[in-house]
C-alpha cells in the first residue's frame, strides 16, 4: 500500500493534445484521455516533461500501437509526485483503477487456488478460494490444483481439526447445541458446542499454516515431543492420536517439491517473451520446499523491453497480494529501475525488511530458474497457439463490420439489445456489451419493463432503449456544462493513512465517466426491420440520430439491416462479422431469458403473507410466532385475528381477505 507523511508536491493539468510546453520536469504519471473522457492510456517518468515530450515526434519514427493510442486520445493529464518510488506506485494504482486499452494486459494464465484461513473470525475457518482475497486473513499458495489442496486439508484435519464449515452452518449448529457430523469423525474440534478452547483452537489453526508454509518439520518435532510426553504419563490413546498426526503431516508434505535448506525462503521468476506477448512462472519457495506456483500472460499492448516486462510481473505478484514477500527474487530479466523496485518492496511490502532482486548465474537457484524459463517458455507457446487464431478472427470481424455496414469507424464498443417474457408477464429487456470483440460482463445492463401492457416487443424494446439512451444525452449536456479549465493546485496534501487508491481523488483528477455513461460505435437490435424502426424513432426523438449507429440483426437467414436501406446489408454467409453479431445476439438472449426465469421464480415462490400493504417483515414474523406457522395461521378465525391488536385493523382486514382468498385454492 502507499503511504506519504510528508507535504507532497502536486501539479495537475490538462492540454489538448499537441506539443506540450508546460510540463515539469519532474518525476509523476500521465495519462491519455480520448474522446468520451476515458484515461485509455497510464504511464510514469523519472521526468514528465521529457518523457510526455517524447510522444510528440514524427507519427513514422513511433511505434504503430503508440500511434493509435495517439490518435485516440484528445487530452493528457499528468500529476507529479517527489520520487520515482511513488510515481510507480501511483501508476500502478491507476492502471488498476482504470484498466486502460492501450497498457499492458496481465493476467493470471488460470485462476489459481489458494488455502485461507480465516484469522479475522472468532473461530478461523479453513477453506479454498481463489484469489478473494480479504485482509487480515493468512493465504497460502497458489496451488496448481483445487483437488491437491482439499485432499492435503483432509488428511490434516487429523491432527488440526479446525472448522471447515460455513459461517452460516457454525451459527445454526451453535444455536441447536449440537455438533455436525465432522464433529462425530473428529474432523473438527467443535468450536460450535465449546468443545475446545479458543486457546487449544487458535494453536490447531498455527499448526495447519506451519504444514502449509512448508515447516512442517517443526511442526513433526513439536508432535513427537507431545507423543513421547503422553506415552510417558501413561496415555496411550493420546498418544496414539499424536502418531498418526504425525503421520498425516509427513503424508500431507510429500507433495511440497524439497530444493533447498530449511532455512531458505525466496521466489523464482523465470520469464519469457517475444515482440507481442510475454509468459512467466513463478515458483514459491519457503524454507526449502516448493508451497506454491503460478503461471502469468502478458499481452504487450505496448512496446516493452525485457526490464520492463520484468518490473511489469513484479507489480503483478507483489503490488497486490496477500502473502508475504520473500527477502529475495531471483529473476532472469532484472527491471531496468531495479534499485526502485527494490526501495518499493522493501519499504512498502516489507516494511522495511529489506528484498534483493537478483539473476542467478551459476549454482542451484540458477538451475531453478533455468527450469522456470522452460515452463515460461511452454506455457507461451501453449498460449500463442490457442489465441493465435482468435485474435486474428476478432480483428478481421471489426474490420468487416465496418466494411459490410458502410460504418464510420470500426464498432469497438457494440450493445446488443433483447427482450424475454411469458405472454407478456415478468417483462424484462437486457443489454449486454462487447469491447474489442470480447464481451465484457462488468457492463451488461438489464431492465424491468414496466410501461408496457401485454405481448409488445416493441413497445418494450422503446422503453429500455429510451431509458438507455437517456443517460448519454444526460451525460453529454452535463460534460458540455463543465469547466474544463485546469483544477487549482492546491489540493488537499495525502494523508498517511490514505491508499494508492485515493490518489486521484486527493490530488484532484476528475471522477470517471461511468461505464454506462459510453456512447457505443453500434447498437444491435435483436429483431428484424420493425425493430430497428423503433430504434430509430428512439434515436430521433433523443436527438441522436446523427451519433449513433443502429443495426438489427433478424433471426431468419441472419439477415442484418440498416437505417434508410428496406433490403438487408450484403455480408457473405461465412464471414467472421456474421460469427461475432451471433455470439453477441446469443449473448443478449441468453441474459434477457436468465433475468426473465429470475423474476419468474421469485415470483411464483413468494409467501403467504408477502406483499401486504403494511406487513412488514417484523410484523410477519410476529404473526407466524404467535400463531405458530403458516398452516395454523390459515385454520384460524375472524376473532383470532382481531385479538392482534398491535396490528392496524386495515392490515388484519387485508391478511384475512388474502387468507381466506389463499384457502379457497387450498
Amino acid at each position: 500500500m502507499f503511504y506519504a507523511g510528508y507535504q507532497a508536491d502536486i501539479l495537475f493539468n490538462s492540454i489538448v493534445l499537441k506539443k506540450p510546453k508546460d510540463i515539469p520536469d519532474l518525476p509523476g504519471s500521465y495519462q491519455f484521455i480520448d474522446g468520451e473522457g476515458r484515461i485509455i492510456y497510464v504511464g510514469k517518468a523519472k521526468s514528465l516533461k521529457n518523457r510526455v515530450g517524447s510522444y510528440f515526434q514524427d507519427y513514422k519514427s513511433l511505434h504503430v500501437r503508440t500511434r493509435q493510442m495517439l490518435q485516440t486520445a484528445e487530452s493528457v493529464e499528468w500529476i507529479t509526485v517527489r520520487s520515482d518510488t511513488e510515481a510507480t506506485l501511483l501508476e500502478y494504482s491507476l492502471i488498476k483503477q482504470y484498466k486502460p486499452r492501450f497498457n499492458v494486459r496481465l493476467v493470471d494464465d488460470k485462476s489459481y487456488p489458494y488455502l485461507v484461513l480465516t484469522m479475522s473470525d472468532e473461530w478461523p475457518r479453513a477453506s479454498v478460494v481463489r484469489e478473494a482475497f480479504v485482509k487480515g486473513n493468512r493465504y497460502f499458495g497458489p496451488f496448481v490444483h483445487a483437488y491437491a489442496i482439499r485432499k492435503s486439508l483432509d488428511v490434516l484435519l487429523r491432527s488440526f481439526p479446525v472448522r471447515t464449515c460455513s459461517d452460516n452452518k457454525l451459527q445454526r449448529h451453535t444455536k441447536m447445541g449440537k455438533p455436525c457430523l465432522l464433529y462425530d469423525i473428529k474432523k473438527c474440534s467443535g468450536p460450535c458446542i465449546n468443545a475446545v478452547s479458543k486457546q487449544d483452537y487458535r494453536q490447531m489453526t498455527d499448526g495447519l499454516g506451519k504444514v502449509f508454509d512448508g515447516n512442517s518439520g517443526q511442526v513433526i518435532r513439536e508432535l513427537e515431543a507431545a507423543m513421547a510426553q503422553a506415552s510417558a504419563n501413561l496415555e496411550f490413546e493420546l498418544a496414539a492420536g499424536f502418531r498418526d498426526g504425525i503421520e498425516a503431516v509427513k503424508l500431507a508434505s510429500q507433495d511440497q517439491e524439497i530444493v533447498g535448506t530449511e532455512n531458505e525462503e525466496f521466489d523464482i521468476v523465470g520469464i519469457k517473451d517475444d515482440d507481442l506477448e510475454a509468459a512467466a512462472q513463478v515458483l514459491h519457495i519457503r524454507r526449502g520446499r516448493v508451497v506454491g506456483r503460478r503461471g502469468l500472460i502478458l499481452e504487450k499492448v505496448e512496446p516493452l523491453q525485457s526490464g520492463e516486462v520484468s518490473q511489469k510481473v513484479l507489480e503483478r505478484l507483489y503490488l497486490n497480494t496477500p502473502l508475504e514477500t520473500p527477502g529475495e527474487i531471483f529473476v532472469n530479466f532484472l527491471p531496468s529501475d531495479k534499485k526502485t523496485y527494490e526501495d518499493l518492496l522493501t519499504s512498502e511490502i516489507r516494511q522495511n525488511r529489506k528484498v534483493v532482486i537478483k539473476r542467478p548465474e551459476r549454482g542451484r537457484k540458477r538451475t531453478l530458474l533455468n527450469v522456470a524459463v522452460t515452463n515460461a517458455e511452454e506455457q507461451l507457446k501453449r498460449h500463442r497457439n490457442k489465441r493465435s487464431t482468435d485474435l486474428n478472427s476478432r480483428s478481421r470481424a471489426l474490420e468487416e463490420l465496418q466494411k459490410y455496414l458502410h460504418l464510420k469507424e470500426a464498432p469497438l464498443r457494440i450493445e446488443c439489445y433483447d427482450m424475454s417474457h411469458l405472454q407478456g408477464s415478468d417483462y424484462v429487456g437486457s443489454m449486454v456489451v462487447m469491447e474489442d470483440g470480447l464481451l465484457k460482463k462488468s457492463d451488461y445492463r438489464r431492465y424491468k419493463v414496466s410501461a408496457v401492457k401485454g405481448n409488445d416487443d416493441f413497445g418494450a424494446m422503446a422503453e429500455v432503449l429510451t431509458r438507455r439512451l437517456s443517460h448519454l444525452v444526460a451525460a453529454s449536456e452535463d460534460e458540455s456544462s463543465k469547466d474544463i479549465a485546469g483544477v487549482n493546485d492546491n489540493s488537499d496534501v495525502l494523508k498517511k493513512k490514505d491508499s494508492p487508491y485515493d490518489f486521484d481523488q486527493k490530488m484532484g483528477l476528475q471522477k470517471p465517466v461511468k461505464r454506462f455513461a459510453y456512447k457505443p460505435n453500434l447498437i444491435l437490435l435483436d429483431g428484424g426491420k420493425g425493430q430497428l424502426s423503433v430504434g430509430v424513432k428512439v434515436a430521433e426523438d433523443l436527438g441522436l440520430t446523427d451519433s449513433l449507429e443502429l443495426a438489427a440483426l433478424a433471426k431468419r437467414y441472419e439477415e442484418v439491416y440498416r437505417p434508410g436501406n428496406p433490403e438487408p446489408m450484403a455480408i457473405p454467409r461465412n464471414c467472421e462479422a456474421i460469427f461475432l453479431l451471433q455470439q453477441i445476439r446469443d449473448e443478449a438472449h441468453r441474459f434477457a431469458i436468465g433475468f426473465h426465469r429470475e423474476l419468474r421464480a421469485k415470483r411464483m415462490k413468494s409467501g403467504v403473507l408477502d406483499n401486504i400493504a403494511g406487513l412488514g417483515e417484523a410484523r410477519k414474523k410476529k404473526l407466524l410466532l404467535r400463531f405458530g406457522g403458516v398452516t395454523k395461521l390459515k385454520s384460524i378465525s375472524r376473532e383470532e385475528l382481531e385479538l392482534c391488536t398491535w396490528l392496524p385493523q386495515n392490515v388484519r382486514q387485508a391478511v384475512w381477505e388474502k387468507l381466506h382468498r389463499m384457502s379457497a385454492y387450498d
